[in-house]
């Protein structure tokens, strides 16, 4: 689809370029227009309207396949909210009936994966907003928010021991978009950990801390840890995307973030949140 528009548009736009010189050339040279200003103007006009005709040949096929993906999306999300609905009822029921210990847990497994789904679900929920710039603010309770995303996280990373200290903030903000934001650097300090299964999460006057003890990074390392696709180990998986993710959610929210680190100490990132 995009080869074909950018040939059309090619060869539209040589075409006006070959037309207009035309038009200049024989004025001057062969009809001998006197009057350059009426010439010049006539051209000017003749550009703008072969520009409209080039954009609309350009935008059009773009502006309906986004509509296109943009309902596909919305309609996909629709059809995911009844199935995820009804493992969750069913297994809910199900294990009213089962006493066995090993069917319980392959029940709560199932139920953790519904759970993931639910996530994924809400996400996509998210972004289709946010494309539609129609995200909410709410007044909702910090600490309780962190730690759900800790309960929810460690059900993942069951080898790793959380430390929390959380004291009462209320923020107004955008709350999925957070819930992604926290999910995102819980995720880097488990992720950067290496062998010490610790995360220390510190939240008093509307500051949050995510401390990890693991690798760290250098002065050098720490300026570029925005950059898309930029890793300090290239062993470790993902794609060094979620940083500059969570900068660009913390520049449009008004949340101060900064990191601090060491190498072979560990690192922390501060989030700092307005007053209300």
């Amino acid at each position: 689809m995009f080869r074909n528009l950018r040939i059309t548009v090619f060869i539209y736009y040589m075409l006006t370029v070959t037309v207009l010189m035309a038009i200049l050339y024989y004025s001057i040279s062969v009809a001998e227009v006197k009057n350059i200003s009426l010439l010049f103007f006539t051209l000017f006009v003749l550009s703008v309207f072969a520009g409209i005709i080039i954009s609309k040949l350009s935008i059009d096929p773009l502006f309906e396949h986004v509509t296109n993906l943009q309902n596909l999306s919305t309609e996909t999300l629709h059809e995911l909210n009844l199935p995820i609905s009804t493992i969750k009822t069913n297994m809910h029921m199900l294990k009213k009936s089962l006493t066995c210990e090993k069917d319980l847990k392959r029940t709560y497994r199932i139920e953790n994966a519904c759970e993931m789904m639910q996530q994924r679900y809400n996400e996509l929920d998210y972004m289709i907003k946010l494309q539609s710039s129609d995200i909410a603010y709410e007044k909702f309770e910090l600490s309780e928010l962190v730690q759900n995303r800790v309960t929810f996280l460690n059900r993942i990373y069951t080898h790793m021991e959380f430390e929390l200290d959380l004291s009462p903030s209320q923020i107004n903000n955008d709350k999925i978009g957070l819930s992604k934001v926290i999910d995102n650097l819980i995720d880097n300090a488990v992720k950067y950990s290496q062998n010490i299964h610790k995360v220390s999460i510190r939240l008093e006057n509307n500051i949050l801390h995510i401390q990890d003890f693991g690798c760290g990074i250098d002065d050098e390392e720490l300026l570029r840890i925005f950059d898309n696709y930029y890793q300090s180990n290239k062993n470790m998986r993902g794609f060094g995307i979620g940083l500059s993710m969570v900068k660009r959610f913390c520049d449009a929210n008004a949340i101060s973030l900064s990191f601090k680190s060491k190498p072979n100490v560990g690192t922390t990132v501060t989030l700092k949140f307005k007053e209300n």
